[in-house]
């Protein structure tokens, strides 16, 4: 058996920009090498290329691979090194309760509440001019990018958004900013709510979305909290899939419909349902941590039956 190594929290941190950095690199390489053979194209034209809607398919299969190389294979080394076992150290537990799920889909229904909301603040924040118009283009940027990936005209491509832009954003995210990110600021700062908070900051500001900084900094702080409490990772890829899905479905909804796509993307909620919502998970997060506790104990119960057996 693997044995794992002993790591302090910074010294962890730095193994993981260390792998995040390679990641970056090796996934950069694998996308244009196969980018260029799929698009009949040479390598520094694939990225300009990925951005048109009639390569959508070709495009969202690409960033794909470049999640896992930046965003999974990074997280799986480091769990491999710092605890023998990858998916363990990430959290993949097997054992969920019903309750569980339920209370995971009421928090996962509030929290796009609250996101809109936030949205909403976040439109509203005032800033000097220049900086304004340098948010903007950026979204604009963000935005453009997207595009090649939610032009979604038939049903199969709609599934293979869900695969693309749910799913595989879901479990990558996941692993690496509730699994290693959060993990290890937590142990680091020995607080949870910092190492939470600072987690969520990072994971939105990875987006690179001035507009929806706020948004996701909210969504962070409700998935840091269930990962906190009920250490499963599945239960955070369940929500975060959740999130995403419905997102994709709108969009895809809205294309039917012949409305414009990105002023789908651009939905906000009334602060006072946000309110409403805020108060909402609190309670929700408090009946969910009550759950996990017990689950935790009846895991831990479990466990300690087998070493002696």
């Amino acid at each position: 058996m693997r044995q794992k190594i002993e790591l302090n929290y910074p010294s962890q941190f730095a193994l993981l920009l260390a792998l995040l950095g390679f990641g970056l690199i090796l996934g950069s390489s694998v996308v244009l090498t196969i980018g260029a053979e799929l698009l009949h194209a040479r390598m520094k034209s694939v990225t300009t290329l990925m951005n048109n809607p009639q390569n959508a398919n070709i495009s969202r299969i690409l960033n794909t691979l470049a999640s896992f190389f930046a965003f999974g294979l990074p997280t799986i080394v480091l769990g491999r090194i710092v605890k023998g076992k990858a998916f363990e150290y990430l959290g993949f537990r097997t054992k969920i309760s019903s309750k569980q799920i339920i209370l995971a889909l009421m928090i996962a229904f509030v929290g796009l509440i609250i996101s809109g909301a936030f949205s909403e603040i976040n439109q509203a924040i005032p800033l000097p001019a220049k900086w304004l118009a340098a948010a903007k283009e950026a979204e604009a940027k963000y935005k453009e990018s997207m595009m090649s990936m939610i032009t979604m005209k038939t049903m199969s491509d709609y599934l293979l958004s869900i695969l693309v832009m749910a799913v595989a954003p879901a479990i990558f995210e996941e692993m690496l900013f509730r699994g290693a990110v959060q993990k290890i600021f937590v142990g680091w700062f020995k607080n949870s709510f910092w190492g939470i908070l600072l987690a969520s900051v990072l994971f939105s500001a990875i987006h690179f979305s001035f507009f929806g900084f706020l948004p996701r900094v909210a969504l962070g702080l409700i998935l840091g909290y269930v990962f906190y409490f009920s250490g499963n990772l599945w239960l955070n890829i369940f929500i975060h899939f959740l999130y995403n899905g419905i997102i994709v479905t709108q969009l895809f909804v809205a294309s039917k419909q012949g409305k414009q796509i990105d002023k789908a993307m651009d939905e906000t909620m009334p602060i006072w349902l946000g309110l409403i919502a805020v108060l909402s998970i609190f309670l929700l997060l408090r009946l969910f941590k009550q759950e996990s506790d017990l689950e935790l104990a009846t895991y831990s119960n479990n466990s300690t039956e087998k070493e002696f057996n």
